[in-house]
């Protein structure tokens, strides 16, 4: 048997689960950590097509996507929203629970 990457992993995890893919997203963005944003859209890009289809729903040109999804990326809002939009997911802000 031939070992898988974790990123190749969690693309399968993501293709086949596309509300934990948000989950995480949304975990993600509460937890504020940029690098961790950064390697799961480059997992969710994988699961869902990869750069080349990705930016091609997005709008965006590939190289500008590779760039973006780089180690040193930092998504300005407009691409990001297209690139969540390609994945079938959106932005959204709510109320921290108070719980």
């Amino acid at each position: 048997m031939k070992d898988r990457s974790h990123d190749d992993a969690m693309a399968d995890i993501f293709r086949e689960d596309p509300a934990l893919a948000a989950e995480t997203l949304d975990q993600i963005f509460a937890d504020g950590d940029q690098a961790e944003l950064m390697i799961a859209l480059r997992q969710m890009t994988s699961a869902f097509g990869g750069v080349p289809a990705v930016a091609q729903a997005a709008d965006l040109n590939p190289t500008q996507l590779y760039r973006t999804l780089s180690d040193k990326g930092n998504p300005e809002l407009r691409g990001l929203c297209a690139i969540l939009k390609a994945m079938g997911l959106r932005l959204s802000v709510r109320p921290i629970d108070a719980g």
